[in-house]
């Protein structure tokens, strides 16, 4: 009796063991798929500055005074176009329990980032900072702070082309339709953080989770 008892405690031990297995498979699949569901998508440019000057309000270089004008031109020729502006990077997590989905949190990590500009790759970074998209498919908003020389990266173009297009990204009729941001998130889980298995091209025009 006693070593049926032993026996029968063992075969129940491992049945536990199996099912709470099963189930926490299951729960980390559901978690991984749910993860790739995030949505992303660039908003709007902000605070868009060129050697210092505000292009807020600005839509073409006639609406810059002399004086700027002058030191506009003076520094390109020396081969210096200083641009800063922020980015807002849109994120939504559409896993809100339904259409089959578990309703989930997802924690952002860490999320590294290379700014495209007219199809030309230039700076790159990483936000190291926790940042929560709570699975209601309400849009959270991540600033991107960007500062690069672009005529590092465009000294091909002449000074009215390049300065047109500082004026296409932060004048008054400012868009982020000349930029791409390629980023690689990395998002917590209950089994640790999970950097995504590729990279992601993010426009302006749509959501995109791959």
């Amino acid at each position: 009796m006693k070593k049926n008892y032993i026996i029968a405690s063992i075969a129940l031990l491992f049945s536990i063991a199996f099912l709470f297995s099963c189930a926490q498979i299951k729960q980390i699949t559901q978690t991984l798929a749910n993860l790739e569901n995030l949505k992303f998508k660039l908003g709007d440019v902000n605070n868009f500055r060129l050697y210092n000057v505000s292009l807020t309000d600005k839509k073409s270089i006639s609406d810059f005074s002399v004086v700027d004008a002058a030191k506009f031109l003076n520094l390109f020729n020396q081969n210096k176009m200083p641009a800063e502006f922020t980015l807002n990077l849109l994120v939504k997590n559409p896993n809100d329990g339904a259409q089959g989905t578990s309703k989930q949190l997802a924690t952002i990590s860490k999320l590294d980032w290379r700014l495209i500009i007219d199809d030309v790759p230039t700076i790159n970074g990483t936000i190291n900072q926790s940042i929560s998209v709570p699975g209601s498919s309400q849009e959270v908003e991540i600033p991107i702070g960007i500062s690069l020389d672009l005529l590092e990266f465009f000294n091909n173009k002449s000074y009215e082309n390049l300065f047109n297009l500082a004026l296409a990204i932060g004048g008054v009729n400012s868009s982020a339709a000349r930029l791409k941001l390629d980023i690689k998130p990395t998002v917590s889980t209950p089994i640790g953080a999970m950097v995504y298995p590729g990279r992601i091209t993010v426009l302006n025009t749509e959501f995109k989770s791959k």
